[in-house]
């Protein structure tokens, strides 16, 4: 992965389910190996929760960093 507003991380993981059920294989979990911006990781909550109205305020730590 190396710019996740192209590709998604949400994209990813489902074209790697995709794939794998097309062998019978399920996809019980996944890792993230290094670094990884917090805006991906929102991006993918707001997909797989389908988050109404979500804005990146929301989320607690960005508002703690805020009022440092």
């Amino acid at each position: 992965m190396t710019d996740f507003k192209k590709t998604p991380l949400h994209r990813v993981f489902e074209t790697v389910r995709s794939e794998a059920d097309r062998y019978g294989v399920s996809v019980v979990g996944s890792e993230i190996v290094g670094l990884v911006p917090a805006e991906a990781l929102m991006d993918a909550a707001d997909y797989y929760l389908r988050l109404e109205n979500f804005s990146p305020s929301q989320v607690l730590e960005r508002k703690l960093r805020e009022s440092e």
